[in-house]
């Protein structure tokens, strides 16, 4: 509790400023590439819930095109993205702006992940238990699956950081992230280019 109250922000600033210098070439050039790639900001911004449900702009390098449908509506993930855009997800690349997120404290480097807003109302009271703490860069449920696994084993892992976390633990995850980002683990779900949408757990949604 120590730890997870005054000592891990603290840490969470100090290695992503460090994270990021080191990877500010990659930046610099991912941020050239897409902008040229995408004809516009290479950038995807979009509202998350953080901590205690307060939403915040999360920062991604972007992946996909804006191609739409006759109605206007967004093609399905497996209709825009782009080759580049697969390699830069493939290899995470596409997570490194999130160190920004990092240092403004909106995001940990460690956490349970920052899914959409409309989310919330589909938690049940234990799987909305994963905002008590910061949302991550990375967390438990990435290496034990990520993409690769259901809802409801994500969520339960994700409680289970909540109320496990410790210093150790956070090492584990980094070091664990950067073996699995290697070897390409669990990038996506069988079936899906990213993670199916989530139905909902609650019993008292009416569908």
């Amino acid at each position: 509790m120590i730890y997870r109250n005054l000592f891990k922000r603290g840490i969470d600033f100090l290695l992503a400023f460090l994270m990021f210098v080191i990877l500010l070439p990659v930046f610099l050039i991912l941020l050239l590439v897409l902008s040229f790639h995408h004809k516009g900001s290479p950038f995807f911004s979009q509202s998350r819930p953080g901590k205690d449900n307060i939403p915040f702009q999360i920062l991604k390098f972007k992946t996909m095109s804006d191609l739409v449908n006759e109605q206007g509506d967004l093609l399905s993930d497996s209709d825009r993205i782009t080759n580049f855009g697969s390699i830069v997800r493939k290899t995470s690349l596409d997570e490194i702006p999130q160190l920004i997120n990092v240092l403004k404290g909106d995001m940990s480097l460690v956490g349970p992940r920052p899914l959409l807003d409309d989310y919330l109302e589909l938690y049940s009271d234990e799987q909305s238990r994963r905002h008590e703490v910061r949302p991550g860069v990375t967390g438990w449920a990435q290496v034990n699956g990520r993409n690769a696994i259901s809802w409801d084993k994500k969520f339960n892992l994700d409680v289970w950081y909540v109320d496990n976390v410790n210093f150790l633990l956070d090492l584990r995850i980094l070091f664990q992230t950067l073996f699995n980002v290697l070897m390409g683990k669990g990038v996506t779900q069988q079936g899906h280019v990213s993670m199916g949408r989530f139905e909902g757990s609650r019993k008292d949604i009416i569908r």
